[in-house]
């Protein structure tokens, strides 16, 4: 009896250590919550502050630059916040972050990524303001289910979602801003508070 149970756990070993050589694992789910809690942030300050709030494709605002300005910031804060802890979970487990797996991992969500923002500034540059919110969620959902196949399998389904609430907020121009909002804010929190409960602890 005592034999079996070393075997299996020898078996748990083995397969513990070719699933790390293989996925990404040091995803912090914190840096899910803070990247809802930026987006939230973002979202009420253009619509409070800057009026942005578009309800048709085609649709001028006088701040667009500094809605802008403040999408590059909400993105910035929460790459730089997600490498951080990141990079705190792996040193806690004794991995280096950089390796061929998180190679990977950004390549493959870094090509979706670069096409959508070069085709939103490019729209942008039309007046095609409406699809902003939109097009951000759909490549970025695309990107992380993308990216899944490199990190942990629940990315799948945030990816799902995203490209979800993308399409319909691309029929729903009116309800843009509210979709964003719930799905790079209200989504990202839920979905980082449940991977934190699950692998932060481990």
């Amino acid at each position: 009896m005592k034999e079996e149970q070393d075997y299996i756990q020898d078996i748990a070993e083995i397969r513990s250590m070719m699933e790390r050589s293989t996925k990404f694992l040091s995803l912090s789910g914190w840096a899910g919550v803070m990247a809802g809690i930026y987006a939230l942030a973002g979202a009420w300050i253009a619509y409070h502050f800057y009026s942005f709030n578009p309800n048709k494709i085609v649709y001028t605002s006088p701040d667009l630059s500094r809605v802008i300005f403040l999408a590059v910031l909400v993105l910035i804060l929460a790459i730089g916040t997600a490498v951080f802890l990141s990079w705190k979970k792996a040193h806690k487990r004794g991995e280096k972050i950089w390796n061929a797996t998180s190679r990977r991992l950004l390549i493959n969500m870094t090509i979706p990524l670069l096409a959508g923002g070069f085709l939103i500034f490019i729209l942008l540059a039309k007046g095609f303001v409406g699809l902003l919110a939109p097009l951000t969620l759909l490549f970025y959902g695309l990107a992380v289910y993308n990216a899944s196949n490199f990190t942990y399998g629940e990315m799948k389904f945030l990816g799902l979602i995203q490209i979800g609430l993308g399409l319909i907020s691309s029929y729903f121009i009116v309800y843009g801003l509210l979709l964003w909002a719930l799905g790079f804010g209200v989504v990202h929190i839920f979905y980082g508070t449940y991977m934190h409960f699950k692998y932060d602890g481990e």
